[in-house]
C-alpha cells in the first residue's frame, strides 16, 4: 500500500464541481492499493501517516506528527500510484490491486482513519476527482506499507 504525503496548510477535492472533502491545516494522502495488500497494509500505513514527523517544531524542525498537531487528514484514492514506470513510455497497472479490492482496502483504512483521528475527509473510490491543495514547503514523502514476506 502507498500514500504518497503532502503537507498542506489547505486541500480539497472536487467531483462534478461539488466539493466532496476539505481540511485546512494537515495532511492529503494520496493512496494506492497494491496486489497482496491487506488489513495488515491499512494498519501500517495508517499508523505511518498519523505518526511520521513532517510539521515543524518550536525550533523549526519537523518533529511533529499529524496526531502532534490535530491536523485534516484528507485521503484520495489514486491507483495511478501503483504502476509500473519502469519501461517504455506507458504504465502497466499490473501491480495494482484489482478495482474491488482496492475499494475494500481503501475503505478499510477511511474507517480506522475516522476511529483513530478526530478530522478525516476523503476522496471518491473511481470518481474523476479535481483535487486543490497549497502544498506548505513543499513537503511531500512517499510512504510505503509492503506485505511480510514469510516463509
Amino acid at each position: 500500500m502507498i500514500g504518497l504525503i503532502q503537507r498542506v496548510s489547505e486541500a480539497a477535492v472536487s467531483i462534478a464541481g461539488e466539493r466532496v472533502g476539505a481540511i485546512d491545516r494537515g495532511l492529503l494522502a494520496l493512496v494506492a492499493v497494491q496486489r497482496g495488500d491487506s488489513q495488515a497494509e491499512v494498519s501500517r500505513l495508517l499508523q505511518r501517516m498519523l505518526s511520521y514527523r513532517v510539521f515543524p517544531d518550536e525550533a523549526g524542525r519537523m518533529n511533529r506528527s499529524l496526531a502532534d498537531i490535530g491536523g485534516g487528514l484528507l485521503l484520495v484514492p489514486q491507483f495511478t500510484l501503483a504502476a509500473d514506470t519502469r519501461k517504455g513510455t506507458r504504465p502497466s497497472f499490473g501491480p495494482a490491486a484489482a478495482p474491488e479490492d482496492g475499494q475494500r482496502l481503501f475503505e478499510a483504512l477511511v474507517a480506522r482513519a475516522r476511529e483513530l483521528h478526530p478530522a478525516v475527509a476523503t476522496g471518491r473510490f473511481g470518481a474523476d476527482m479535481q483535487v486543490h491543495l497549497i502544498n506548505d514547503g513543499p513537503v511531500t514523502f512517499w510512504l510505503e506499507a509492503r506485505p511480510s514476506r514469510t516463509g
